[in-house]
This record gives C-alpha cells, structure tokens and sequence, in this order.
C-alpha cells in the first residue's frame, strides 16, 4: 500500500493565466510544491493530476509523475478537489498500486513546508480521523465582521457584538489553502473534509497566502521576499 502525494493542475486557471507553472522567484510554482513533496520524505510516489501536456512536462522535470492525464469532465471550472483526489487514488489502485493515504497538495502553495507535510501524515495515523488539513487563524474577529449593502452602507453580520471585546471572541481558524491528508477510503468515499471526522494542522498565518488573483500573486512575492530575506527589489 502506497502513501501518495497528489498534486491537482488544471490548465485552465482564468484570473491568473498558467498560474500552475508561471514563474515564482526562479521556479514555476507547481515546482516549490513538488519539492517540498520530496523534501518531506512522507511519500512513496508524487503524482501529478493535470489535463496539460505542458504542465505534465514540467512537473516530471522536478520529479513528479504524470501516470495519466486527468478527464476532461474532471478539468472544468465547476469540478471539486475530492472528485479529482478520488480519480487519482482510484487509478492508482486500478494499475495495481493500492493507495493507504493520499495528500492532496495545492500547486500554488509556495510556503508549503516538508515538516509541516509531517505533522499532517502524523496525525492522520494517530488521531483515527479521516483527514488532517492546514488551518490558519483569522487575522480579526469574525464576530465583527460587515457587509457593504446595495446602498453603499455598512452592515454588521452580527451586529449583537458590536460592543464586544475583541479578546472576549472565540478565536476563528480558516483552510489554509496549502495541503489535505486523507485516507484512501476518505477521498474514495468523498466524504466531507470540514467535519468533525478532520483535524487541523495549524499554520502561523505569516506563512499562508491563497493565490486566485493577480493581488493575491503580489503579496505572496512580498511574503516570500520577508521570510527568505531578500530585498524588495
């Protein structure tokens, strides 16, 4: 039974166009997700779920594998990471490679850790859950959280805690967008991920930044530059 990392990269990205292999600080950024994959030691096998030949190509160059190419009705706009990570656990034990625990890694996680790769794997095997995923803190209550109405005023959420105390609040943890362990059953199942049957990994929001926009893109190079020392230049 193998222990699997699966990397999902569709060539479609829409708001920032092959963002999957656009070049972050000397590397495409599906690479810094590889690597780190690799640099973990957790897996027997790094596989790459792609329907793009040039992302497939690029992916084996740093050492991943591209065993298929994912189907179509798998690679549009609409499809979820749990169908995917199910297509890919299903395939491998189809060609006689039977998955015990798969992590799904996002491509555009550049702050993915090897270490923090462990602390997942480990708690999956000890927590008897179904998933360990990354979590990160809100950097502001929630509870205090306001709309902008159609009429381009302000309204509270919940407004009975306005005159709460910011420390008096539960504290709010969100997905950290970097990487999801699971049983094969789980993803085979397709059971949900945010329940009571996950645990969390926590991250120092620092290090967590989900990349979907080009302003997003920019404030990952300015967090990559802080915690590598480099200039802003």
């Amino acid at each position: 039974m193998s222990t699997v990392a699966i990397i999902p990269a569709r060539g479609g990205s829409k708001r920032i166009p092959r963002k999957n292999i656009k070049e972050f600080f000397g590397k495409p950024m599906i690479a810094w997700s590889i690597e780190a994959a690799r640099e973990s030691g957790c897996f027997d096998r790094i596989v790459v779920s792609t329907d793009d030949a040039e992302i497939a190509e690029i992916a084996r160059q740093f050492g991943a594998e591209t065993p298929f190419m994912r189907p179509a009705q798998l690679s549009d706009d609409y499809t979820g990471t749990v169908p995917v990570i199910r297509h890919a656990v299903e395939w491998l034990a189809d060609k006689g490679d039977p998955v015990s625990e798969a992590c799904c890694l996002y491509a555009t996680a550049p702050f993915i850790s090897p270490e923090d790769l462990r602390r997942g794997k480990e708690l999956l095997r000890t927590e008897a859950c179904s998933y360990a995923f990354s979590v990160t803190s809100y950097a502001f209550p929630i509870q205090r959280a306001i709309r902008i109405t159609g009429e381009g005023r302000v309204d509270m959420f919940n407004p009975e805690h306005f005159q709460t105390r910011s420390q008096d609040l539960e504290e709010a943890w969100h997905d950290a967008g970097q990487f999801y362990w699971g049983t094969a059953h789980a993803w085979k199942e397709e059971r949900p991920i945010f329940s009571e049957n996950a645990v969390p990994v926590t991250l120092p929001r620092h290090r967590v930044q989900d990349i979907d926009t080009p302003e997003d893109w920019v404030r990952a190079e300015w967090l990559f530059r802080a915690i590598h020392g480099q200039g802003a230049n």
